[in-house]
């Protein structure tokens, strides 16, 4: 039975709802805020397509590397498919993009976990451009190679606003059967560090 408000309301009110809750989980997700790790990103004149700016393929790249980033320098995670007793496979990817980056600009990439599964992994993910200013952000050698966390000073070169968000979802499985297989303390440790709260 339908309600009598129901009938009242516009055909698409329910979609405008939908809508507007959407866009209010979409400006929050573009905040450094609900981020817990940051990468930086050195682009490649070969990122730009014809349009001068970086092809959208480009930005699964940046966020494949900082997942990967994370994994091998705070997780424990083996590379090695002859001796790693696990593999990840990406199962999932999605991106929004809100304004365009360039080379020879160097974003930052940003990471969280929304959950942490028995195998799988979902993440959130972001990249911030550098703040529109004479001088790009100096990124050293150490951001480069250990990337940093939320609050750090770095931070401050970068825009509030990401230009590009997104999620991906990986699952672990053994190398010899591609058959799910638990995630290790050490791995899973380092993934609760950047789990995020189930609303925000």
């Amino acid at each position: 039975m339908i309600s009598w408000v129901s009938r009242l309301l516009p055909k698409n009110a329910c979609s405008f709802a939908t809508s507007s809750k959407n866009q209010r989980v979409e400006d929050g997700r573009r905040r450094q805020e609900a981020y817990g790790y940051f990468l930086p990103i050195q682009t490649r004149w070969q990122d730009n397509d014809q349009y001068g700016h970086v092809n959208n393929v480009v930005y699964y790249s940046y966020f494949d590397t900082i997942i990967n980033h994370y994994l091998i320098r705070y997780c424990g995670l083996k590379t090695c498919l002859q001796t790693s007793p696990l593999v990840g496979f990406m199962v999932t990817n999605q991106c929004s993009y809100h304004t365009p980056i360039s080379f020879p600009q160097v974003p930052v990439a940003a990471l969280a976990v929304e959950k942490v599964g028995h195998s799988s992994v979902s993440y959130r993910l972001a990249l911030f451009p550098p703040k529109a200013t004479q001088e790009p952000p100096a990124v050293g050698h150490r951001e480069l190679s250990n990337g940093f966390f939320f609050g750090h000073p770095k931070l401050a070169e970068f825009d509030a606003l990401a230009c590009t968000t997104g999620s991906s979802v990986h699952v672990f499985v053994t190398p010899a059967t591609s058959k799910p297989a638990g995630l290790p303390e050490d791995l899973r440790t380092g993934l609760l560090k950047l789990l995020i709260p189930a609303a925000a």
